[in-house]
């Protein structure tokens, strides 16, 4: 349970780190992006291992990616070109 809950930090580093990296212009402050990275994998693996039992290990990291890519994907701001007025405005 362990070594499970901190090979799915470890994924959310790196998913948090490779976002930051190519989505830098996107992305808020790196710190922000990095600890939510790593609190949805966090998050994910708690939610699927909970749910799947404690003999699927990979599936648990495999829920964790999805979760943490998920949270990260919230922090995603519009770019700069496609930016739209509303219909009242």
């Amino acid at each position: 349970m362990i070594l499970e809950a901190l090979g799915s930090a470890v994924l959310g580093l790196i998913l948090a780190g490779a976002a930051a990296y190519r989505l830098s212009h996107r992305l808020p402050a790196r710190p922000l992006v990095l600890s939510t990275g790593v609190a949805g994998a966090l998050f994910g693996d708690f939610v699927t291992h909970t749910a799947l039992g404690p003999g699927a290990a990979w599936l648990s990291l495999v829920g964790a990616a999805i979760i943490s890519a998920a949270s990260l994907s919230l922090l995603l701001r519009p770019s700069a070109g496609l930016r739209r007025r509303s219909a009242t405005a």
